[in-house]
């Protein structure tokens, strides 16, 4: 709706009346008048300030709904990660903020997402909770947490009504300071007393910080303030964030619950985008409508999607992460689906699969998509305890390797291009097999070689299995009926005791079970 005033009148005054001739100069006046300029995106507004309308307002409410009764399915969880992230850093303070909401346009914001560390050890999801700050101070037995926030204001404060990023009659009521330690086991405090618990028993000799280096620049700067120019503090933070990032390569039972949630949700979303294929063909920018299709499911679904979705038509397939999402879906190619619903608690699904857009494959489609489906089948064969995660991929690699050279694609034998100075078959496949997964996509992404390229697998891990080619419509190299196809067969893959699981299979992965599932789908 749009505002009908003058863009740099005071907020909440009416239009200034033109100059006349016994009126003061204009320019003296704008001078007096001037706004500073970012304060002028309330002008939309044009709150009211008058006493009796701040009496007014703050008069006759109702008692709000009564808060929460119990914790979080997620607290005991989250208290226990607490506690061995504390065993790494006896004596220090750790630092960890949600985030600020990040500004899309002017002045409104993206959709509120904390920081995964702090989601992963406070418990909380969707958008809670923007500025909060989770900090663990050191005791004699441990650490203490304590969670700073900005709860909720009163009725009578002109954030109620005026504050279009934080207050109640334009985001809705926030939690109290008690509601959230109710729902999370966590003490709370006004993040106003951050600044002053931050600084408690900090000297020389006294309390080293910690912070999550690039998850809230004005706490990094209040914690900065506090320790000075303490040396190699940068390193001492990315030691901070190398921890938590290793904390969540082993899921807990809860996690692999809300993955087995998130996956089950994508599977669900997959199956609209099949029953979607029709009105994808006929419309201009098809791809958009495959996007749309899964986009707004997760958002019914779960909290959003876990990441821009892939919806890539023909050659665009061949476009690792093509998220421009604009191409038409045309009869007799593939579309290659790249996505994952996020559920409340944050964690996401990754899922891919290509489909013949009108249910079934030719045979040069057919016979890349096996290719790609026997490499996923080989590197489930050897996703089990015991071996490394490298492992994974090579098993992939030598499936690929061997058909592209069966297909007379590369210089030499599959076993010259398997060789570290060789690696001819990488052109078709430029990209890793696999990469942990949870509340990032790319989930653990700071933790070390040793505890992620070159771990040894172990139960509770949870990774994606994800083989690809990408043959471009440019390409010489091959021969003319592979050019423009791209396929991408993608699961997620639970670590089990005794092997592994993998939590997408509900999607059929086979030829002949993908075109009939699509079948049915097409025609129910």
């Amino acid at each position: 709706m749009a505002d009908q005033h003058r863009p740099d009148a005071d907020a909440g005054a009416l239009a200034p009346t033109p100059p006349t001739a016994t009126s003061p100069d204009p320019g003296a006046e704008a001078a007096a008048d001037a706004q500073a300029l970012e304060d002028r995106g309330s002008n939309r507004s044009q709150r009211p300030t008058s006493a009796a309308f701040l009496e007014f307002v703050a008069d006759r409410w109702g008692p709000r709904p009564a808060g929460p009764t119990g914790p979080l399915p997620s607290a005991s969880w989250a208290a226990a990660r607490r506690e061995r992230l504390s065993r790494l850093f006896p004596g220090e303070r750790l630092v960890v903020p949600a985030g600020p909401l990040r500004t899309r346009s002017n002045d409104t914001d993206y959709r509120f997402r904390p920081h995964s560390a702090f989601a992963h050890l406070t418990g909380l999801g969707t958008d809670q909770e923007p500025d909060a700050v989770l900090v663990l101070h050191p005791v004699d037995d441990g650490h203490e947490a304590v969670l700073y926030f900005r709860p909720m204001a009163g009725r009578d404060t002109e954030e109620f009504f005026a504050d279009s990023r934080y207050g109640e009659f334009w985001v809705g009521a926030r939690p109290t300071l008690a509601d959230l330690e109710v729902l999370t086991g966590i003490a709370t405090a006004a993040l106003d007393e951050l600044a002053a618990a931050l600084a408690k028993d900090v000297g020389e000799d006294g309390v080293q910080l910690r912070v999550v280096p690039g998850a809230d620049d004005v706490v990094t700067a209040q914690v900065d303030e506090v320790r000075g120019e303490v040396q190699d503090r940068e390193a001492r933070d990315a030691e901070l964030a190398e921890a938590l990032s290793e904390l969540r390569l082993i899921k807990d039972a809860y996690e692999v619950e809300q993955m087995r949630a998130a996956v089950a949700a994508t599977a669900e979303g997959f199956a609209r985008v099949v029953r979607n294929l029709r009105r994808a063909v006929e419309h201009e920018r098809g791809e958009r409508v495959i996007e749309a299709t899964f986009d707004g499911h997760a958002r019914e679904a779960g909290n959003a999607v876990g990441y821009e979705t892939i919806a890539a038509a023909g050659d665009h397939a061949t476009t690792l992460h093509w998220i421009r999402n604009d191409g038409r879906v045309r009869a007799g190619e593939m579309v290659l689906v790249d996505a994952g619903v996020e559920v409340e608690s944050l964690y996401t699904a990754d899922i891919t699969r290509t489909l013949p857009v009108e249910g079934t494959f030719t045979e040069v489609q057919r016979r890349v998509y096996q290719a790609v489906l026997d490499a996923a089948d080989a590197a489930f064969a050897v996703a089990r305890p015991g071996n490394r995660f490298r492992d994974v991929h090579a098993a992939a690699m030598e499936v690929i390797a061997a058909r592209l050279a069966a297909w007379g694609l590369l210089p030499g034998t599959a076993e010259e291009s398997l060789d570290p100075e060789g690696q001819f078959h990488r052109r078709w496949m430029v990209h890793g097999t696999s990469h942990h997964l949870g509340l990032d996509v790319h989930d653990c992404a700071q933790a070390r070689r040793e505890l992620y390229l070159d771990a040894v697998l172990e139960p509770g891990m949870v990774f994606t299995i994800e083989p690809g080619l990408y043959f471009k419509a440019e390409d010489l190299a091959v021969p003319e009926e592979l050019r423009g196809i791209g396929v991408r067969i993608e699961d997620d893959v639970l670590i089990t005791v005794d092997g592994n699981e993998n939590l997408s299979a509900a999607l059929p992965r086979r030829p002949d079970d993908v075109e009939a599932w699509m079948r049915g789908l097409l025609e129910g």
